[in-house]
């Protein structure tokens, strides 16, 4: 039997995959029996991810593809897609991960190079993996499919000194909205998840942060399985129902208020 007429469970997609939200977010939709198409730069890293869905959690090697992609590329992007139908043959679930962080200056002293690269990995990038996923959902059988876009709180707050991202950001946050009604004929949803402070994958320690009085505190993180726990609760929803938005912090962290 080929590898697209293997019952393989759902498929997914997660940009990102080799390294941190998109690594943790691969490996814990494999361990509920999705199979994981991983996309991001570094060939190595997604080799890494692979690996250690295999050795570590047992996974069949035919349940996780790497494919090494700048989703900044329409090229590459739709190289990605065209591999996910030829191994696949559809696609369930697309995760808009990949992102792009800038040091935080004043505007006047932003590079353009800088706002370029985010606005390009985070914005662009996630249109066109949502572009290419909207051309294989709506013509696939059985129709439809899902995105999860990953946002932030700076989608809805900023922080000091940060344009490029907090511009990118919001972006998504409209992408998201405009998927959700572009989607309805074809079965496609669309919702997004922001989430707050997640602990740094090492075991390092939280850096302080810039507050909007110009201070600077460390604040409160959560650990990544509160991130994934949300993406599968969306994920698993039946095709007639969405979850729009979910925003997962540390209950302390400055977003509410005044702090």
């Amino acid at each position: 039997m080929d590898a697209v007429n293997r019952p393989l469970g759902k498929v997914a997609l997660v940009t990102g995959g080799g390294s941190g939200i998109g690594r943790a977010s691969a490996l814990a939709l494999l361990g509920a029996g999705w199979t994981v198409v991983l996309a991001g730069r570094r060939k190595d890293a997604l080799e890494e991810t692979a690996a250690l869905a295999v050795d570590s959690e047992g996974t069949e090697p035919e349940r996780v593809l790497a494919v090494p992609t700048d989703i900044r590329s329409p090229e590459e992007v739709a190289r990605l897609f065209d591999a996910v139908r030829d191994r696949y043959g559809r696609l369930d679930l697309l995760f808009n991960n990949a992102g792009a962080a800038a040091p935080r200056r004043p505007i006047t002293e932003t590079p353009f190079q800088d706002w370029n690269r985010v606005l390009d990995t985070i914005a662009t990038g996630s249109f066109l993996c949502a572009r290419e996923a909207f051309r294989l959902m709506s013509t696939q059988h059985p129709q439809g499919g899902r995105i999860i876009n990953n946002g932030a709180p700076s989608a809805h707050v900023p922080r000091p000194n940060s344009s490029a991202y907090t511009a990118a950001k919001h972006a998504v946050h409209g992408l998201t909205k405009v998927l959700a009604l572009d989607g309805r004929p074809y079965g496609i949803t669309c919702g997004q998840i922001d989430v707050g402070n997640v602990s740094p994958p090492d075991g390092a320690p939280q850096p302080a942060a810039m507050q909007a009085d110009g201070t600077m505190a460390v604040e409160a993180t959560i650990p990544v399985e509160r991130f994934t726990e949300a993406l599968l609760l969306m994920a698993s929803q039946p095709p007639g129902t969405t979850i729009q938005s979910l925003v997962v912090l540390p209950a302390t962290m400055p977003f509410l208020g005044r702090g």
